[in-house]
Protein backbone atom coordinates (compact mmCIF):
# COMPACT_ATOMS: atom_id res chain seq x y z
CA UNK A 1 0.00 0.00 0.00
CA UNK A 2 1.36 3.62 -0.61
CA UNK A 3 1.30 5.44 1.77
CA UNK A 4 0.22 9.81 1.60
CA UNK A 5 2.50 11.63 0.31
CA UNK A 6 0.75 15.44 1.43
CA UNK A 7 -0.75 16.25 4.56
CA UNK A 8 -4.28 16.40 2.40
CA UNK A 9 -3.36 12.90 1.08
CA UNK A 10 -2.88 11.40 4.68
CA UNK A 11 -6.18 13.16 5.74
CA UNK A 12 -8.20 11.47 3.56
CA UNK A 13 -6.98 8.37 3.48
CA UNK A 14 -8.15 6.81 6.43
CA UNK A 15 -4.60 6.54 7.82
CA UNK A 16 -5.56 6.21 11.96
CA UNK A 17 -4.85 10.03 12.88
CA UNK A 18 -5.38 8.92 16.53
CA UNK A 19 -1.63 7.90 16.84
CA UNK A 20 -0.64 11.22 15.88
CA UNK A 21 -1.95 12.23 19.41
CA UNK A 22 -0.33 9.87 21.29
CA UNK A 23 3.75 10.77 22.68
CA UNK A 24 6.38 8.51 21.72
CA UNK A 25 6.41 7.22 25.24
CA UNK A 26 2.81 6.25 25.31
CA UNK A 27 2.95 4.73 22.02
CA UNK A 28 6.36 2.87 23.65
CA UNK A 29 3.44 1.97 26.70
CA UNK A 30 0.95 1.31 24.13
CA UNK A 31 3.04 -1.37 22.11
CA UNK A 32 4.69 -2.52 24.92
CA UNK A 33 1.07 -3.45 26.76
CA UNK A 34 0.12 -5.32 23.19
CA UNK A 35 3.54 -7.36 23.66
CA UNK A 36 2.80 -8.35 26.90
CA UNK A 37 -0.86 -9.30 26.56
CA UNK A 38 0.54 -11.24 23.60
CA UNK A 39 3.17 -13.14 25.46
CA UNK A 40 5.69 -11.76 22.94
CA UNK A 41 9.59 -11.61 23.66
CA UNK A 42 10.28 -7.83 24.32
CA UNK A 43 14.03 -8.08 24.48
CA UNK A 44 14.74 -10.69 21.81
CA UNK A 45 18.51 -11.74 21.91
CA UNK A 46 18.60 -10.46 25.85
CA UNK A 47 19.83 -13.33 28.03
CA UNK A 48 19.76 -13.51 31.90
CA UNK A 49 17.31 -10.80 33.02
CA UNK A 50 14.40 -12.43 32.60
CA UNK A 51 13.59 -11.92 36.63
CA UNK A 52 15.67 -8.72 37.07
CA UNK A 53 16.30 -5.83 34.74
CA UNK A 54 13.48 -6.64 32.35
CA UNK A 55 10.63 -6.59 34.70
CA UNK A 56 12.14 -3.32 35.96
CA UNK A 57 12.06 -1.90 32.18
CA UNK A 58 8.73 -3.07 31.50
CA UNK A 59 7.19 -1.06 34.59
CA UNK A 60 9.42 1.96 33.43
CA UNK A 61 7.72 2.09 30.58
CA UNK A 62 4.74 1.34 31.27
CA UNK A 63 5.07 4.34 33.99
CA UNK A 64 5.89 6.29 30.58
CA UNK A 65 9.55 7.50 32.32
CA UNK A 66 12.99 8.51 31.03
CA UNK A 67 15.38 6.10 32.36
CA UNK A 68 19.10 4.93 33.08
CA UNK A 69 20.51 2.05 32.89
CA UNK A 70 23.63 1.31 35.80
CA UNK A 71 26.17 -1.23 34.66
CA UNK A 72 29.83 -2.45 34.09
CA UNK A 73 30.86 -3.11 30.65
CA UNK A 74 29.69 -5.88 28.91
CA UNK A 75 26.03 -6.16 30.40
CA UNK A 76 23.88 -5.21 27.20
CA UNK A 77 23.21 -2.01 28.18
CA UNK A 78 23.74 -0.21 24.52
CA UNK A 79 21.73 -3.41 23.53
CA UNK A 80 18.66 -2.69 25.37
CA UNK A 81 18.36 0.77 24.32
CA UNK A 82 18.58 0.20 20.98
CA UNK A 83 16.12 -2.13 21.00
CA UNK A 84 13.63 0.12 22.41
CA UNK A 85 13.11 0.96 18.88
CA UNK A 86 10.83 -2.15 18.65
CA UNK A 87 8.08 -0.68 20.66
CA UNK A 88 7.64 2.16 17.89
CA UNK A 89 5.00 2.21 15.35
CA UNK A 90 6.48 0.98 12.25
CA UNK A 91 5.81 4.14 10.28
CA UNK A 92 4.98 7.55 11.06
CA UNK A 93 4.36 11.02 9.06
CA UNK A 94 6.11 13.78 9.37
CA UNK A 95 6.25 17.13 7.79
CA UNK A 96 9.69 17.58 5.96
CA UNK A 97 11.61 19.98 8.11
CA UNK A 98 14.77 19.42 10.15
CA UNK A 99 12.65 18.60 13.28
CA UNK A 100 10.22 16.07 11.68
CA UNK A 101 7.27 18.18 12.96
CA UNK A 102 4.48 16.71 13.60
CA UNK A 103 2.30 17.08 10.61
CA UNK A 104 -0.72 18.60 12.35
CA UNK A 105 1.37 20.58 15.17
CA UNK A 106 4.75 21.69 14.35
CA UNK A 107 6.74 22.98 17.03
CA UNK A 108 9.56 24.50 14.99
CA UNK A 109 9.59 27.88 13.08
CA UNK A 110 10.11 25.98 9.84
CA UNK A 111 7.04 23.62 10.35
CA UNK A 112 4.93 26.10 11.06
CA UNK A 113 5.46 28.01 8.25
CA UNK A 114 5.59 25.26 6.12
CA UNK A 115 2.39 24.52 7.11
CA UNK A 116 1.00 28.14 7.13
CA UNK A 117 2.20 28.14 3.68
CA UNK A 118 1.48 24.83 1.52
CA UNK A 119 -1.58 23.67 3.27
CA UNK A 120 -3.01 20.21 2.60
CA UNK A 121 -0.08 19.96 -0.16
CA UNK A 122 2.66 20.23 2.65
CA UNK A 123 4.84 17.13 1.78
CA UNK A 124 5.33 14.12 4.56
CA UNK A 125 7.76 11.96 5.07
CA UNK A 126 7.05 8.39 7.06
CA UNK A 127 9.59 7.34 9.57
CA UNK A 128 11.12 3.84 10.37
CA UNK A 129 11.56 2.88 14.09
CA UNK A 130 15.19 3.24 13.22
CA UNK A 131 14.64 6.73 11.61
CA UNK A 132 13.37 7.52 15.38
CA UNK A 133 16.31 6.47 17.25
CA UNK A 134 19.60 8.95 17.73
CA UNK A 135 22.36 7.95 20.26
CA UNK A 136 25.44 9.89 21.45
CA UNK A 137 28.42 8.63 23.22
CA UNK A 138 29.31 11.12 25.88
CA UNK A 139 32.67 12.44 26.04
CA UNK A 140 34.46 15.70 27.56
CA UNK A 141 34.29 17.08 24.42
CA UNK A 142 31.04 17.19 23.84
CA UNK A 143 29.13 20.62 23.88
CA UNK A 144 25.78 22.14 24.43
CA UNK A 145 25.59 23.07 20.53
CA UNK A 146 26.18 19.54 19.54
CA UNK A 147 23.24 18.43 21.79
CA UNK A 148 20.84 21.57 21.61
CA UNK A 149 21.88 23.93 18.80
CA UNK A 150 22.93 27.11 18.23
CA UNK A 151 22.80 30.42 15.74
CA UNK A 152 24.12 30.03 12.21
CA UNK A 153 25.34 33.07 11.43
CA UNK A 154 25.58 32.69 7.54
CA UNK A 155 22.21 31.29 7.46
CA UNK A 156 21.19 34.41 9.50
CA UNK A 157 22.86 36.93 7.14
CA UNK A 158 21.34 35.16 4.18
CA UNK A 159 17.91 35.86 5.41
CA UNK A 160 18.57 39.09 6.19
CA UNK A 161 16.79 39.14 9.88
CA UNK A 162 19.84 39.18 12.44
CA UNK A 163 20.52 36.95 15.28
CA UNK A 164 16.87 36.74 16.93
CA UNK A 165 15.72 35.04 13.42
CA UNK A 166 14.76 31.06 14.88
CA UNK A 167 15.19 29.83 11.76
CA UNK A 168 18.26 30.50 11.39
CA UNK A 169 19.07 28.05 14.58
CA UNK A 170 21.25 25.13 13.84
CA UNK A 171 19.53 22.26 15.68
CA UNK A 172 21.78 19.35 17.55
CA UNK A 173 21.09 15.92 18.26
CA UNK A 174 18.21 16.24 20.92
CA UNK A 175 16.08 18.42 19.08
CA UNK A 176 16.56 15.88 15.75
CA UNK A 177 15.27 13.29 17.97
CA UNK A 178 12.22 15.23 18.22
CA UNK A 179 9.18 12.21 18.24
CA UNK A 180 11.77 10.02 18.71
CA UNK A 181 14.11 8.09 21.05
CA UNK A 182 17.37 10.00 22.27
CA UNK A 183 20.03 7.82 23.95
CA UNK A 184 23.56 9.01 25.75
CA UNK A 185 25.66 6.40 26.52
CA UNK A 186 28.20 6.58 29.31
CA UNK A 187 26.02 10.05 30.91
CA UNK A 188 29.27 11.27 33.52
CA UNK A 189 31.28 11.63 30.64
CA UNK A 190 29.62 14.77 29.91
CA UNK A 191 30.69 17.83 31.04
CA UNK A 192 28.92 19.58 33.63
CA UNK A 193 27.59 22.33 31.83
CA UNK A 194 26.34 20.04 29.00
CA UNK A 195 24.89 18.00 31.79
CA UNK A 196 22.85 21.17 33.05
CA UNK A 197 21.12 22.35 29.69
CA UNK A 198 19.68 19.01 29.72
CA UNK A 199 17.77 19.94 32.92
CA UNK A 200 14.74 21.48 30.99
CA UNK A 201 14.84 19.35 28.02
CA UNK A 202 14.31 16.50 30.40
CA UNK A 203 11.35 19.00 32.38
CA UNK A 204 9.86 21.40 30.62
CA UNK A 205 11.29 21.25 26.90
CA UNK A 206 13.11 24.72 27.14
CA UNK A 207 15.94 25.17 25.82
CA UNK A 208 18.19 28.30 25.29
CA UNK A 209 20.46 28.92 22.06
CA UNK A 210 23.04 31.17 22.80
CA UNK A 211 21.09 33.50 25.04
CA UNK A 212 17.84 33.79 22.99
CA UNK A 213 14.82 32.07 24.45
CA UNK A 214 13.81 28.99 22.18
CA UNK A 215 10.48 27.40 23.41
CA UNK A 216 10.60 23.82 21.83
CA UNK A 217 8.23 21.58 22.92
CA UNK A 218 10.06 18.53 22.07
CA UNK A 219 8.58 14.97 22.04
CA UNK A 220 12.06 12.88 23.10
CA UNK A 221 12.19 9.48 25.15
CA UNK A 222 15.29 10.17 26.85
CA UNK A 223 17.50 7.38 27.77
CA UNK A 224 20.92 6.87 29.00
CA UNK A 225 23.08 4.44 30.51
CA UNK A 226 26.16 4.52 32.60
CA UNK A 227 28.97 2.91 34.72
CA UNK A 228 27.77 3.07 38.74
CA UNK A 229 31.15 4.24 39.73
CA UNK A 230 30.99 7.68 38.33
CA UNK A 231 26.97 7.92 38.45
CA UNK A 232 27.53 9.31 42.10
CA UNK A 233 28.01 12.80 43.55
CA UNK A 234 31.44 11.41 44.12
CA UNK A 235 31.68 10.77 40.51
CA UNK A 236 31.06 13.10 37.64
CA UNK A 237 27.17 13.19 37.62
CA UNK A 238 25.71 16.56 38.08
CA UNK A 239 23.61 15.78 40.89
CA UNK A 240 20.11 17.36 40.13
CA UNK A 241 20.52 15.91 36.90
CA UNK A 242 19.88 12.26 38.40
CA UNK A 243 16.80 13.91 40.44
CA UNK A 244 15.10 14.67 36.87
CA UNK A 245 15.57 11.20 35.74
CA UNK A 246 12.49 9.24 36.40
CA UNK A 247 14.10 5.22 36.86
CA UNK A 248 17.43 3.78 37.73
CA UNK A 249 17.84 0.49 36.35
CA UNK A 250 20.63 -1.99 37.81
CA UNK A 251 22.01 -4.01 35.38
CA UNK A 252 24.68 -7.57 36.25
CA UNK A 253 26.54 -9.92 34.32
CA UNK A 254 25.12 -13.39 34.23
CA UNK A 255 24.33 -14.67 37.43
CA UNK A 256 24.14 -18.89 36.20
CA UNK A 257 26.99 -20.53 33.95
CA UNK A 258 23.55 -21.51 32.09
CA UNK A 259 22.77 -18.02 31.61
CA UNK A 260 26.22 -16.82 30.46
CA UNK A 261 26.69 -19.94 28.15
CA UNK A 262 23.31 -18.78 25.91
CA UNK A 263 24.19 -15.45 25.52
CA UNK A 264 27.73 -16.33 24.44
CA UNK A 265 26.45 -19.08 22.21
CA UNK A 266 24.00 -16.37 20.61
CA UNK A 267 26.88 -13.77 20.10
CA UNK A 268 29.48 -15.90 19.32
CA UNK A 269 31.14 -15.87 15.27
CA UNK A 270 31.61 -19.23 15.26
CA UNK A 271 33.10 -21.29 12.14
CA UNK A 272 30.43 -23.89 10.53
CA UNK A 273 31.18 -27.74 11.30
CA UNK A 274 33.84 -27.32 14.52
CA UNK A 275 32.74 -29.57 17.40
CA UNK A 276 33.40 -27.84 20.64
CA UNK A 277 32.72 -30.62 23.52
CA UNK A 278 30.62 -29.02 26.08
CA UNK A 279 33.16 -29.19 29.00
CA UNK A 280 35.30 -27.12 26.70
CA UNK A 281 32.19 -24.77 26.45
CA UNK A 282 31.45 -24.77 30.34
CA UNK A 283 35.28 -24.28 31.01
CA UNK A 284 35.35 -20.97 28.83
CA UNK A 285 32.72 -19.63 30.82
CA UNK A 286 33.86 -20.36 34.09
CA UNK A 287 37.09 -18.36 33.25
CA UNK A 288 34.93 -15.04 33.05
CA UNK A 289 32.93 -15.97 36.57
CA UNK A 290 36.51 -16.65 37.94
CA UNK A 291 37.98 -13.43 36.57
CA UNK A 292 35.11 -11.56 37.98
CA UNK A 293 35.39 -13.07 41.61
CA UNK A 294 39.22 -12.57 41.75
CA UNK A 295 40.67 -9.90 43.97
CA UNK A 296 43.39 -9.24 41.63
CA UNK A 297 40.93 -8.07 38.89
CA UNK A 298 39.42 -4.50 39.17
CA UNK A 299 35.86 -4.99 40.35
CA UNK A 300 35.07 -1.81 39.00
CA UNK A 301 36.13 -2.26 35.57
CA UNK A 302 34.14 -5.78 35.47
CA UNK A 303 34.70 -8.32 33.35
CA UNK A 304 32.92 -8.09 30.43
CA UNK A 305 30.63 -10.69 28.85
CA UNK A 306 33.12 -10.33 25.24
CA UNK A 307 35.34 -12.06 26.79
CA UNK A 308 34.08 -15.92 26.84
CA UNK A 309 32.79 -14.62 23.34
CA UNK A 310 35.85 -14.01 22.29
CA UNK A 311 37.42 -16.69 23.52
CA UNK A 312 34.73 -19.15 22.31
CA UNK A 313 35.65 -17.60 18.82
CA UNK A 314 39.19 -18.36 19.40
CA UNK A 315 38.50 -21.96 20.77
CA UNK A 316 36.83 -22.35 17.44
CA UNK A 317 39.60 -20.67 15.48
CA UNK A 318 42.22 -22.86 17.38
CA UNK A 319 40.28 -26.11 16.53
CA UNK A 320 39.48 -25.27 12.54
CA UNK A 321 43.59 -24.27 12.00
CA UNK A 322 44.72 -27.74 13.03
CA UNK A 323 42.33 -29.13 11.48
CA UNK A 324 43.18 -27.46 8.47
CA UNK A 325 46.83 -28.03 8.67
CA UNK A 326 46.66 -31.40 9.90
CA UNK A 327 43.69 -32.86 7.82
CA UNK A 328 41.46 -33.86 10.45
CA UNK A 329 37.76 -33.61 10.23
CA UNK A 330 35.79 -32.68 11.48
CA UNK A 331 37.62 -29.93 13.64
CA UNK A 332 37.16 -30.52 17.50
CA UNK A 333 38.08 -28.62 20.26
CA UNK A 334 40.50 -29.68 22.68
CA UNK A 335 41.48 -27.46 26.15
CA UNK A 336 45.19 -26.51 24.25
CA UNK A 337 42.39 -24.29 22.46
CA UNK A 338 41.37 -22.50 25.37
CA UNK A 339 45.08 -21.44 26.12
CA UNK A 340 45.84 -20.73 22.75
CA UNK A 341 43.15 -18.19 22.97
CA UNK A 342 44.33 -16.11 25.88
CA UNK A 343 44.65 -12.91 23.51
CA UNK A 344 41.13 -12.57 24.26
CA UNK A 345 41.50 -12.84 28.11
CA UNK A 346 44.48 -10.78 28.69
CA UNK A 347 42.99 -7.41 26.93
CA UNK A 348 39.69 -7.88 28.85
CA UNK A 349 41.14 -7.35 32.36
CA UNK A 350 41.72 -4.25 34.14
CA UNK A 351 44.27 -5.67 37.12
CA UNK A 352 44.72 -4.41 40.62
CA UNK A 353 48.20 -3.87 41.93
CA UNK A 354 48.37 -7.67 42.76
CA UNK A 355 47.34 -8.42 39.65
CA UNK A 356 49.99 -6.28 38.09
CA UNK A 357 52.32 -8.10 40.12
CA UNK A 358 51.55 -11.52 38.25
CA UNK A 359 51.16 -10.33 34.81
CA UNK A 360 48.00 -10.42 32.80
CA UNK A 361 49.21 -13.43 30.94
CA UNK A 362 50.38 -15.75 33.84
CA UNK A 363 46.94 -14.30 35.69
CA UNK A 364 44.92 -15.62 32.58
CA UNK A 365 46.52 -19.11 32.77
CA UNK A 366 45.88 -19.45 36.23
CA UNK A 367 42.37 -18.57 34.97
CA UNK A 368 42.08 -21.33 32.83
CA UNK A 369 43.35 -24.10 35.20
CA UNK A 370 40.88 -23.17 37.39
CA UNK A 371 38.48 -22.80 35.69
CA UNK A 372 39.05 -26.54 34.21
CA UNK A 373 39.69 -27.68 37.46
CA UNK A 374 35.87 -26.81 38.67
CA UNK A 375 34.51 -28.09 35.63
CA UNK A 376 35.61 -32.09 36.32
CA UNK A 377 34.09 -31.19 39.79
CA UNK A 378 33.61 -34.18 41.50
CA UNK A 379 33.97 -36.57 38.76
CA UNK A 380 36.20 -39.46 39.67
CA UNK A 381 39.54 -40.53 38.50
CA UNK A 382 41.66 -38.20 39.15
CA UNK A 383 43.71 -39.77 41.69
CA UNK A 384 44.98 -42.50 39.40
CA UNK A 385 46.02 -40.05 37.31
CA UNK A 386 48.20 -38.43 39.34
CA UNK A 387 49.60 -40.96 40.77
CA UNK A 388 51.31 -41.98 37.28
CA UNK A 389 53.17 -39.04 37.48
CA UNK A 390 54.68 -39.61 40.86
CA UNK A 391 57.68 -41.06 39.94
CA UNK A 392 59.08 -38.04 37.56
CA UNK A 393 57.17 -39.38 34.86
CA UNK A 394 56.39 -36.57 31.90
CA UNK A 395 53.71 -36.73 29.10
CA UNK A 396 53.74 -34.57 26.13
CA UNK A 397 50.67 -34.53 24.23
CA UNK A 398 51.52 -34.14 20.61
CA UNK A 399 48.85 -31.44 18.57
CA UNK A 400 47.90 -34.01 16.05
CA UNK A 401 44.95 -36.00 17.36
CA UNK A 402 46.55 -39.63 16.15
CA UNK A 403 49.99 -39.13 17.78
CA UNK A 404 48.47 -37.59 20.83
CA UNK A 405 46.48 -40.65 21.64
CA UNK A 406 49.43 -42.69 20.93
CA UNK A 407 51.25 -40.78 23.90
CA UNK A 408 48.07 -41.11 25.81
CA UNK A 409 48.07 -44.81 25.89
CA UNK A 410 51.05 -44.88 27.80
CA UNK A 411 49.21 -43.40 30.76
CA UNK A 412 46.99 -47.10 31.02
CA UNK A 413 45.14 -45.07 33.90
CA UNK A 414 44.67 -41.76 31.79
CA UNK A 415 43.46 -43.84 28.60
CA UNK A 416 40.84 -46.10 30.52
CA UNK A 417 39.63 -42.71 31.67
CA UNK A 418 39.23 -41.23 28.44
CA UNK A 419 38.18 -43.57 26.46
CA UNK A 420 34.99 -44.35 29.13
CA UNK A 421 34.56 -40.49 29.17
CA UNK A 422 34.50 -40.24 25.22
CA UNK A 423 31.50 -42.95 25.27
CA UNK A 424 33.44 -45.03 22.08
CA UNK A 425 34.23 -42.05 19.81
CA UNK A 426 36.98 -41.18 17.71
CA UNK A 427 40.92 -40.33 19.03
CA UNK A 428 40.05 -36.53 18.91
CA UNK A 429 37.06 -36.52 21.24
CA UNK A 430 39.19 -39.17 23.82
CA UNK A 431 42.12 -37.15 23.62
CA UNK A 432 40.22 -33.97 24.76
CA UNK A 433 38.88 -35.89 27.46
CA UNK A 434 42.50 -36.83 28.28
CA UNK A 435 43.57 -33.26 28.03
CA UNK A 436 40.68 -32.11 30.19
CA UNK A 437 41.44 -34.34 33.27
CA UNK A 438 45.48 -33.30 32.95
CA UNK A 439 44.63 -29.35 32.90
CA UNK A 440 41.99 -30.29 35.80
CA UNK A 441 44.95 -31.71 38.03
CA UNK A 442 47.15 -28.79 36.53
CA UNK A 443 43.94 -26.12 38.28
CA UNK A 444 44.55 -28.12 41.35
CA UNK A 445 48.31 -27.46 41.64
CA UNK A 446 49.03 -31.69 41.12
CA UNK A 447 50.61 -30.95 38.11
CA UNK A 448 52.09 -28.22 36.22
CA UNK A 449 52.22 -28.36 32.16
CA UNK A 450 55.51 -26.68 30.52
CA UNK A 451 56.87 -27.21 27.27
CA UNK A 452 58.60 -30.33 28.07
CA UNK A 453 54.78 -31.74 28.86
CA UNK A 454 52.58 -32.42 32.05
CA UNK A 455 54.66 -33.21 35.15
CA UNK A 456 54.11 -33.10 39.03
CA UNK A 457 53.94 -30.29 40.38
CA UNK A 458 56.31 -29.10 43.23
CA UNK A 459 54.50 -28.82 46.80
CA UNK A 460 53.55 -25.51 47.82
CA UNK A 461 50.55 -24.49 50.43
CA UNK A 462 47.05 -23.72 48.49
CA UNK A 463 44.81 -21.35 49.53
CA UNK A 464 42.59 -23.12 51.16
CA UNK A 465 39.61 -20.00 50.92
CA UNK A 466 40.06 -19.91 47.57
CA UNK A 467 36.27 -19.62 46.04
CA UNK A 468 34.89 -22.30 43.69
CA UNK A 469 31.82 -22.53 41.66
CA UNK A 470 30.00 -25.61 41.86
CA UNK A 471 29.99 -28.31 39.61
Amino acid sequence: MKLPSTLGELMASGWPLERLRRSVVEEARDNLARRLAAGEDLFPGVYGYEETVIPALVRAILAQQHFILLGLRGQAKTRILRSLTRLLDPELPALDTPLRDHPLAPVSPEGRRLLAEAGDDAPLVWLTPEDRYVEKLATPDVTVADLIGELDPIRAAQRGRGLSDLEAVHYGLIPHANRGIFAINELPDLPARVQVALFNVLEEGDVQVRGFPLRLPLDVWLVFSANPEDYTSRGRIVTPLKDRIDAEIRTHYPRSLEAGMRITRAEARLPEGVQIPQFVVRAVERVAFLARRDPRVDPTSGVSQRLPIALLEQVAAGAEARALARGEAPPLARPRDVYGGLPAITGKLELEYEGELVGAETLARELVARAFAEEWGERPGLEAVAAWFGEGRVLELPEPAAEAWAQVQRHEALAALAARLAEGEGAALRVAWAEFALEALVGRGVLRRDDRGYQSAPHREEDADRETLPP
